[in-house]
């Protein structure tokens, strides 16, 4: 199944559209199944990607936040949302 992930902050740095569309096997995909691909993918094809980031980073749904064993939305789409900090 195609997916599609939002990228923001740091990450957003890495497509041009700030968009990644990601291929996960078909049936009930994971979020940690959109995890391992993105780091695969990160790691292949963008020289300043940090794994230890999108680690800790979140991932969303259209209206909540999704934990790695949530299933993916129906309408495919995740929202990549990294640590930030402020004061």
């Amino acid at each position: 199944m195609k997916i599609e992930v939002r990228l923001f902050g740091c990450f957003s740095e890495f497509e041009p559209d700030s968009l990644l569309q990601l291929d996960l096997p078909d049936g009930n995909a994971a979020v940690a199944d959109a995890r391992a691909a993105l780091q695969a993918h990160g790691l292949q094809h963008w020289p300043r990607f940090k794994p230890d980031l999108l680690r800790v980073s979140a991932f969303a749904g259209e209206d909540s936040v999704l934990r790695d064993g949530d299933s993916i939305p129906t309408d495919r789409r995740l929202w990549l949302l990294p640590p930030v900090s402020g004061g």
